[in-house]
């Protein structure tokens, strides 16, 4: 039985997080934690009475042995290095980190041997289309991707698209020869390891990918769409025995499917 803290349980994901592990044999929540949740009835969360709610870190007490955060990006990196730091491994689903971030989270899940995952999206289809669009890179370089997500998504371009786009930059095996023109600034959209990456915010969205490849004659369309949160509890519910003994900082789902 694995013991589990959801650090942002008030929230949508967070509450779809609660019931995965309440109805997963082998997962026992333990804790919870979120700013702003004094004196809440846990009922109405889905936490049982034995379930401890904390609303700060320094006052987090826990035997948890897996902290699944999903937050917001302003306090994602202080919540994984407090779990980190008291022995509790991370499973993150938060995107908005810097990479100087993560890398000073990767050092010290080795330095004290508790390591985790962290994934930019864990939802299997959008897992399928990373690896797919790394390997149409290989021998299509001009490439584009527009990511659409709901209107209250706090971070742009999306944490899947960022990856999804230095997936691609890794692939290529030649230069795109497509022209960055722009007679307005902005409308080729941002650069991200010189590949294009448009974000498209809109009430009615949950969270879409497309990625365009073009050749000469031809193009290719690669895209996914989660249409409910429910489809990133699958991807969470691999994640969590995998952090539970795992030595480092593993970035991306697709690294232990």
């Amino acid at each position: 039985m694995i013991k589990v803290l959801v650090s942002g349980f008030m929230g949508s994901m967070g509450q779809k997080t609660v019931h995965m592990v309440n109805d997963a044999p082998d997962f026992k929540l333990v804790a919870a934690f979120n700013p702003g949740a004094e004196g809440i009835n846990k009922a109405d969360y889905g936490l049982a009475d034995d379930v401890e709610v904390f609303t700060s870190l320094d006052d987090i007490k826990t035997d948890a042995e897996v902290w699944i955060d999903f937050t917001v990006p302003s306090a994602v990196f202080n919540n994984i290095k407090f779990a980190i730091t008291n022995g509790i491994h991370p499973v993150v689903g938060t995107s908005g980190m810097k990479d100087e971030q993560l890398a000073e989270l990767t050092k010290l899940a080795q330095d004290k041997q508790v390591g985790g995952m962290v994934a930019p999206n864990f939802g299997l289809s959008a897992v399928l289309l990373m690896k797919f669009a790394q390997e149409a890179a290989k021998y299509l370089p001009d490439v584009e991707v527009i990511e659409m997500h709901h209107a209250d998504k706090l971070d742009a371009p999306s944490g899947t698209a960022i990856s999804t786009a230095k997936m691609i930059s890794k692939a290529r095996e030649a230069e795109p020869e497509s022209s960055l023109a722009e007679t307005i600034k902005g409308a080729r959209g941002a650069d991200v390891d010189n590949v294009r990456v448009h974000a498209v915010r809109l009430p009615g969205y949950i969270a879409h990918e497309q990625v365009l490849f073009g050749g000469t004659g031809e193009a290719l369309t690669i895209r996914q769409d989660s249409f409910d949160r429910e489809s990133f509890m699958g991807g969470v519910k691999i994640a969590v025995p995998f952090a539970a003994t795992a030595k480092e900082l593993v970035v991306g789902l697709e690294n232990i499917l």
